[in-house]
């Protein structure tokens, strides 16, 4: 076999990257259970016409065939989903008559985009999605709630702090439509390039979509206004603009805010040039940023669907949104900014004396395992020195030290970080509490 090639976008994480991933998972399920999320899993692919039927993604789907399929075989077109949210909405779908409403549920599955790979961008990643869902109507106060959970589960781990900043497409669209602009989705895909292309082509670009100049100035107005507080909507008002949808939508993104400030200060601020490109979000809107890490973009997003989850008079409005978890670790792994204390689970090997003596060290490796003490028995009867630096480079903190037929004396277990030495026995010893498995840090 020649030696293989990286595909760029498919990140493979090393041993200890792989367990910090682990420990950032079962932080975030800990803090969704909190709130009474409940796991779900769906398939990896779903018809391509779902798929594309909401938003600009037909360049980002990846496409699925049998590479042998027969002549005249019509199979239906799949593709691999790109989010968690279109699955999800078509769950909730077949699934209507057996679910609980609202429908808490939290997914952390693989997705697939076929986007150009660059830092904290991949083709396949890892998501960790949060949805609520209702029947016929969602209150507004859960797309308050949802900022609340991400806050929470984000602060759990030791990363740099987080801004979620949240808009309301009513709150755009009602100002557009107060501009007498006629084709507000157009204008919001647009200001939602503002980042990428700056003022001044968006400036161009919404002329080009039938704005004036001064309609345009007024909507790079809109998209300036920021706020930690419900003061934004002061500013807002400034501008001149009325519409009753711009009023719904004020209320609500107010309400958002004051409630994450009242919760976690700091947490939430109404960033009006947030819109998010795909067409099915309808109200509350989020993104999120990690502090000194803001020129990557938004490292989780979601917003209010009305529409998604739909099926002639059946209609499950919801509202969630995604940690973009690859994305997030590959920042922070490249910086050098999260790690673990050791990169394997075990915190106990055993020493061998010979091969002879090899069911002795098995015999205490079982019973400490059954106390849930993660152990290795070593792999070869070396030299003492050896095995200890076996130990060493695994990054397991203590060695046990079984009693030797030839010898006097009882088991001894050896931390050879400290070099504190020890009597054990292996029905009664434990490691400290931190050192039962490895840590975040």
């Amino acid at each position: 076999m020649t030696r293989p090639m990286p595909l760029s976008g498919f990140p493979e994480w090393l041993p200890a990257q792989r367990v910090a991933e682990q420990q950032v998972l079962d932080r975030l399920r800990r803090t969704f259970e909190l709130y009474g999320f409940a796991s779900l899993e769906t398939r990896a692919v779903e018809p391509l016409d779902q798929l594309l039927r909401k938003g600009e993604t037909s360049k980002e789907v990846y496409t699925l065939r049998r590479l042998q399929a027969a002549e005249g075989d019509e199979e239906l077109a799949l593709g691999l989903h790109f989010d968690l949210t279109v699955p999800f909405a078509r769950y909730v779908l077949e699934n209507a008559g057996k679910l609980q409403f609202p429908f808490r549920r939290y997914q952390i599955q693989k997705v697939w985009r076929g986007e150009k790979p660059q830092a904290g961008r991949y083709r396949e990643f890892l998501q960790a999605d949060i949805d609520i869902v209702d029947r016929d109507t969602l209150p507004p106060h859960y797309e308050a709630e949802i900022p609340l959970v991400i806050g929470d589960a984000l602060r759990s781990l030791p990363i740099p702090p987080v801004k979620i900043m949240v808009n309301n497409r009513k709150l755009c669209e009602g100002f557009y439509r107060g501009l007498g602009l006629d084709e507000p989705e157009e204008i919001l895909r647009i200001v939602d390039k503002l980042d990428k292309i700056g003022p001044n082509a968006v400036a161009e670009l919404i002329e080009k979509a039938g704005g004036t100049a001064v309609q345009a100035q007024a909507c790079l107005a809109l998209a300036g206004i920021r706020a930690g507080d419900a003061s934004f909507a002061d500013a807002v008002r400034a501008l001149g603009v009325e519409h009753p949808l711009l009023d719904e939508g004020i209320a609500e993104l107010a309400a958002v805010v004051e409630t994450a400030r009242e919760h976690s200060p700091g947490l939430v601020e109404a960033t009006l040039k947030i819109a998010r490109g795909l067409d099915y979000y309808t109200g509350t809107v989020y993104e999120t940023e990690l502090v000194g890490y803001e020129q990557y973009g938004s490292i989780c997003s979601g917003g209010r669907y009305d529409n998604l989850a739909s099926a002639g008079k059946d209609v499950f409005p919801g509202v969630g949104i995604s940690i973009g978890v690859s994305r997030l670790l590959g920042l922070l792994f490249d910086a050098g900014e999260l790690a673990v204390s050791r990169p394997t689970p075990t915190a106990v090997l055993v020493a061998l004396w010979s091969e002879e003596e090899r069911a002795t060290s098995n015999r205490i490796a079982a019973e400490l395992r059954a106390r849930g003490i993660a152990t290795e028995v070593a792999p070869v009867p070396a030299k003492l020195g050896k095995q200890i630096r076996h130990a060493e480079r695994r990054g397991i903190p203590f060695v046990w030290f079984p009693a030797s037929a030839s010898a006097e004396g009882g088991d001894q277990v050896k931390d050879i970080r400290s070099g504190d030495q020890v009597p054990a026995v292996s029905g009664e010893w434990n490691p400290p509490a931190e050192d039962m498995a490895p840590r975040l840090q």
